[in-house]
């Protein structure tokens, strides 16, 4: 699986392969960050990296402001993603700290992060196979080139145990991983050159018993608007 080199995809090239970088330098120094065995994707897990405590805070907050999941042009009814998600508050004093937090730990520019979204899937819902970074020739291609560029990394955090179910899988990677209360996914949407990286396809599998919240926030190439 390759990405062809579409003019669209070279616009951010030499951002994406700096922040990659710079956060791969920031995170092999990091004892408590492990990466994840696997030379076509660069995915790393932080465990505990939010508190019991901040979980139980973080599942009202998302309580608070979810409503039915929507990707750009698809619509909730097709299927492809049907859990439940809001933005948090940015302004909360909570979550300020949180974000000084993802920010320290990865070393990028704060103003480079979108808002932390919340989620919450119950059983039957999922979120089909996607990437992160944006592909171009789509109806939203514009508008968020326009607004920050392409996503360079994710961040993830698993807030709940689950009876049953609702793993983040890495379908190209044949890895599957369990929901574990605290831990912190981050990988890199490009590859070493800066490119947006296929390998990097992922779904939240269906819930079959019990309900699983999580947050994400996406770190673009430049200043998010």
């Amino acid at each position: 699986m390759a990405v062809k080199t579409k003019p669209e995809f070279l616009k951010d090239q030499p951002r994406l392969r700096r922040v990659g970088a710079e956060v791969r330098e920031r995170l092999a120094a990091n004892p408590a960050v492990w990466q994840v065995p696997t030379d076509k994707a660069e995915i790393y897990a932080v465990a505990d990296f939010i508190k019991p405590e901040e979980c139980d805070r973080l599942i009202a907050m998302i309580d608070d402001v979810a409503k039915p999941s929507t990707v750009f042009d698809i619509d909730y009814s097709e299927g492809y993603r049907t859990s439940y998600s809001g933005d948090v508050d940015p302004t909360d004093p909570f979550i300020r700290k949180l974000n000084r937090r993802l920010n320290d730990l990865m070393g990028v520019y704060p103003e480079w992060g979108e808002t932390i979204q919340g989620q919450r899937y119950l059983p039957g819902q999922e979120f089909k196979p996607h990437h992160d970074w944006f592909h171009p020739n789509t109806s939203y291609w514009d508008f968020e080139m326009g607004r920050g560029g392409q996503r360079a990394y994710t961040a993830m955090a698993f807030l709940n145990d689950v009876e049953e179910g609702g793993t983040t899988d890495f379908t190209d990677l044949e890895m599957s991983i369990e929901p574990k209360p605290g831990a912190l996914l981050l990988w890199n949407n490009a590859d070493k050159d800066g490119l947006p990286n296929p390998h990097t396809i992922h779904a939240g599998r269906p819930v079959v018993k019990g309900v699983k919240y999580i947050f994400t926030k996406w770190y673009r190439a430049q200043k998010w608007n």
